[in-house]
């Protein structure tokens, strides 16, 4: 089964520190963790009383891979597939571009594209050639980015970055 610590291992390799790009949708990022998210999901830091782009800055490296672990790699159950690979190539989207990583894969394996990873999904994506699908999804992926960078322009700026980003993901059994 797949382990959490080689993608996040991956990642960290592909998230710098702070970043506040005004072409980035995402907005202001630390690590690859948004401020959305990180409201989301994370807490007051600097115990000021709100969370905010102060509490962002201060999150560590374990806060990172918590966030991780619970909010993306637990979200394609993960630890049920079988293809570290394919876990791989997976997560990162859902990292990436949050339920498309889910519900763009489920409509390729051809199954209800609710964006929500169960048993059906994870049956069906296990009983996948694997280096195949890895393929399809590579793909799909560099599709998706240039669906993104037509409909909107000033996203052009991040191409190349995505692209290396996924073509650094590779099959390795």
């Amino acid at each position: 089964m797949a382990n959490p610590k080689l993608l996040f291992d991956f990642i960290r390799k592909w998230e710098g520190g702070w970043a506040d790009h005004k072409a980035d949708k995402g907005g202001k990022t630390n690590m690859g963790i948004t401020l959305s998210t990180w409201r989301s999901c994370g807490y007051d830091k600097d115990s000021d009383g709100d969370i905010d782009a102060d509490d962002l800055k201060l999150i560590t490296l374990d806060d990172v891979y918590n966030v991780f672990k619970k909010h993306y790699w637990d979200r394609w159950m993960a630890d049920h597939i079988k293809s570290q690979s394919l876990a791989n190539i997976l997560v990162d989207w859902v990292w990436a571009s949050g339920s498309y990583g889910i519900k763009i894969p489920q409509n390729l394996l051809q199954i209800q594209c609710d964006g929500i990873v169960g048993m059906v999904t994870l049956q069906t994506l296990n009983q996948t050639n694997a280096r195949e699908f890895f393929q399809v999804i590579k793909e799909a992926r560099l599709k998706f980015i240039d669906d993104i960078c037509r409909k909107d322009p000033s996203q052009e700026v991040f191409r190349k970055g995505w692209t290396n980003r996924i073509n650094d993901i590779k099959f390795v059994g």
